[in-house]
């Protein structure tokens, strides 16, 4: 039988990896799939696909991805970013099925910022969604990456609303710092096993 798996999500400093750290006290494991997609980039299938595409300028000559050279393409050319993603979501889904296979908790989780907005969310039994107010997400967040408050509020106007997200979700965690987290993680945690 197919483990049962659940998104989490929540937009950038919203703190999704602080309460995927609690789950995985509680037994349950999470897929990274901002990590696993930087590993697929490697894979010589995929690399081959990518060359051919943007010719062999976005690695650099020892193999390793130009990440600042094909961000730049990414954004100005939304082909390209199609193309990529074409590219990368069936074998990140190929990946997350074999990583699901060689788990054994009740359920497991499969963390992206990104679930909505590329339509991830039918994917998974339930969604989980970690709210946090945006002037503390851009505190976190230009703390977190060391960068500025522009820097922040650009990828932070990628990403859908927080109201919108939430009304798909089937759980939310508010990490505002008024509401412990390790009470409500748990209250989902006991309801997902008997789900």
């Amino acid at each position: 039988m197919k483990i049962k798996s659940i998104g989490i999500t929540g937009n950038i400093g919203s703190g999704k990896s602080l309460v995927c750290k609690i789950f995985q006290q509680l037994g349950i494991n999470t897929f990274y799939s901002d990590e696993e997609t930087k590993k697929l980039y490697l894979l010589p299938e995929i690399k081959e696909q990518i060359v051919n595409y943007f010719k062999d300028e976005v690695y650099f000559k020892d193999g390793a991805l130009n990440k600042k050279l094909l961000s730049y393409h990414l954004f100005k050319n939304p082909q390209a970013l199609q193309f990529i993603e074409s590219v990368l979501y069936p074998q990140l889904n190929k990946t997350f099925d074999k990583w699901c296979e060689r788990q054994n908790s009740d359920y497991v989780l499969f963390e992206s910022a990104i679930l909505f907005e590329k339509k991830f969310d039918n994917l998974f039994d339930k969604i989980i969604f970690v709210s946090a107010p945006e002037d503390i997400r851009l505190q976190r967040a230009m703390l977190r990456d060391n960068c500025n408050e522009e820097n922040v509020r650009s990828r932070m106007r990628l990403q859908w609303e927080e109201k919108m997200k939430i009304e798909k979700s089937d759980f939310v965690v508010f990490n505002d710092g008024n509401k412990m987290l390790i009470p409500q993680v748990i209250e989902i945690h006991n309801i997902l096993k008997r789900y």
